[in-house]
């Protein structure tokens, strides 16, 4: 069977290129189309496939730069010709799932969300003054673009990652989607017997959503001390705010992260995630998180009504609501039990999204939409 591999961008190692990374194993034969590559920052499995980008990729620097062509990527994803493959899987966060295919070829699209800055998250990324309205035009250039590429006859059934993106794919698009959680490599994060270092981790992104602003706010003017890892568009402009406990270091290789997430008090994720893998991540390392009440951290959180909790939620994404949990963390630290945080995380190894997204794909074969 000939599979074509479709995904929006392919020039870090990320959740949605970890999702990637798995299907791939499935379907080692497939061919992966995409709008930007950038070779040795994803990972071995997804560069030893046939990897073809778009005409996007050919503009100077496009790998680092690729957000400032946005106008152009409805009309590049759709330029591939994919006519000639058995089953097409789009995992979309963007435009991945507009690919153009044959109305009776199969097109399942595992979808992380429907693009956030058009619709859900349009405040946080444009705000509501002149720049919201000079992006107008362009918006809702996108929103028509998504709706007109999300019918049965271009995808043929949709699977989403966690219950709100389910939502979002019934609000905006009007279909129904089964969900199928992310694959998490719990194995890579063993379960540590030392004791707990006195200091707090997030993993962010440093895009609006990710919040690190806030958690910032959190812990400023308190004795406690916070690492952010990772590295995004705001990272620079918020470490030369940040308060003295506050560190900013980047980017971290994966041991190290590791380290971080079995040492560390708690993670912190204040951000409405999609899914959240790294909230994951730490609880396969029996770490606790403080999680905002709200997208994937629903699914994949157990909060203190829980008999056996894995974190603490807070409902309001303010610095007060998150205080709030953080005391009520380490208020109740002693009914939080490594291993059952732990045994917990398990349920998001690789093992079940291989079953539950094989039975998906088998679905989409035999016709069902």
């Amino acid at each position: 069977m000939r599979v074509a591999l479709v995904h929006d961008w392919l020039t870090g190692m990320r959740g949605g290129e970890r999702c990637l990374e798995q299907i791939a194993g499935m379907f080692p034969s497939a061919h992966v189309y995409t709008l930007f590559y950038e070779p040795g920052t994803t990972s071995d499995v997804i560069d030893a496939l046939p990897v073809r980008a778009s005409a996007l990729s050919r503009f100077p620097n496009s790998a680092r730069h690729y957000r400032k062509l946005l106008p152009l990527f409805p009309s590049a994803i759709q330029q591939f010709d994919l006519a000639s493959y058995d089953l097409v899987i789009s995992t979309s966060h963007a435009v991945a799932k507009g690919v153009r295919t044959r109305p009776d070829q199969p097109h399942l699209c595992y979808c992380f969300t429907p693009m956030r800055y058009i619709w859900d998250q349009a405040d946080a990324y444009l705000g509501r003054g002149l720049r919201r309205a000079i992006a107008t035009p362009l918006v809702q250039y996108l929103r028509n673009f998504d709706r007109r590429t999300a019918t049965p006859d271009r995808v043929t059934r949709f699977v989403a990652i966690s219950t709100c993106v389910q939502d979002r794919i019934q609000r905006h698009y009007g279909r129904e989607a089964p969900v199928v959680f992310p694959p998490v490599q719990v194995d890579r994060f063993p379960l540590s017997d030392r004791a707990r270092e006195d200091f707090y981790l997030m993993v962010g992104g440093f895009v609006p959503y990710k919040q690190e602003a806030l958690a910032i706010d959190a812990f400023r003017d308190t004795p406690r001390r916070l690492v952010i890892v990772g590295d995004g568009p705001t990272r620079k402009s918020l470490a030369a705010h940040a308060p003295m406990n506050v560190e900013l270091p980047g980017r971290v290789p994966d041991a190290e992260l590791t380290s971080l997430l079995a040492r560390c008090r708690g993670l912190i994720h204040p951000q409405l995630e999609d899914f959240g893998i790294a909230a994951v991540e730490a609880q396969a390392c029996g770490t606790p998180v403080v999680a905002y009440r709200g997208g994937g951290a629903v699914d994949s959180v157990r909060g203190q009504e829980h008999p056996n909790p894995t974190g603490v939620f807070f409902d309001h994404q303010t610095r007060r609501a998150l205080r709030d949990a953080i005391d009520g963390l380490e208020t109740r630290e002693g009914s939080f039990q490594a291993g059952a945080i732990r045994k917990h995380a398990q349920t998001f190894a690789p093992s079940r999204f291989e079953r539950e997204f094989r039975a998906e794909v088998d679905a989409v074969l035999a016709g069902s939409r």
